[in-house]
């Protein structure tokens, strides 16, 4: 079966709280131009400290309004737009913005062609949102029968999760092969080569989601 799988090990904290929820009757531009600072601010790998710094708040100031705590002044706005090098109307730009989502009815997929499509491997797309971070998320139901091919050399930008829905599949990821079994996952690095290497039960069905950085 190859290498094992490593122990999957949470990290310390999380930079997220998946259950944070929001006050509708908070300032919605305060909350918007908050969000827009901290995605510049982190596509220009900046720190708060560095940004804070370079326009003379302090960082706990800063991050209040990145948070959406507190609103900046027009000076405070100006020396953003300056710190971070853009137009001051950059900042609003998250204000009123319309935020996708897409809602799929079972077996409405979109026919997707790719790589392993001409190997008999059927995909179907469920959606594709850019966020405004940049990260495209791409998710796929992806279904192999008795005529699918083995095709284990996909190779892509990006992070790919995978979800074993039905059968069972050997999935190799770079030098190691993975038994996938119905709730079983896989999340990976594509930028290695992968994919079904042995089809041991048919049909079989899994959900593949690939995350890469729209290039500008």
């Amino acid at each position: 079966m190859g290498i094992p799988c490593q122990v999957l090990e949470m990290p310390k904290k999380f930079r997220q709280d998946p259950h944070a929820t929001a006050d509708f009757s908070e300032n919605d531009l305060q909350a918007a131009i908050g969000r827009q600072i901290r995605n510049i601010r982190r596509r220009k790998k900046l720190t708060i400290a560095q940004l804070a710094q370079d326009i003379d708040i302090s960082n706990g100031m800063l991050s209040k309004i990145e948070n959406g705590q507190t609103a900046p002044s027009l000076l405070t706005l100006h020396a953003l737009s300056r710190g971070l090098n853009v137009p001051l109307t950059v900042l609003f730009k998250g204000f009123e913005e319309t935020r996708d989502a897409v809602h799929v009815k079972s077996g409405d997929g979109v026919h997707a062609e790719r790589a392993g499509t001409r190997s008999g491997h059927q995909y179907n797309l469920l959606g594709s949102i850019t966020g405004s971070a940049g990260v495209t998320v791409e998710p796929y139901l992806i279904s192999l029968t008795h005529t699918s091919d083995v095709f284990p050399t996909f190779q892509h930008e990006g992070l790919e999760f995978l979800y074993m829905l039905e059968g069972r599949v050997e999935y190799r990821h770079g030098r190691s092969t993975y038994l996938l079994e119905p709730g079983d996952s896989l999340f990976f690095d594509a930028d290695a080569p992968h994919g079904p290497e042995k089809l041991v039960e048919l049909p079989s069905r899994y959900l593949s989601i690939i995350c890469y950085l729209e290039e500008n």
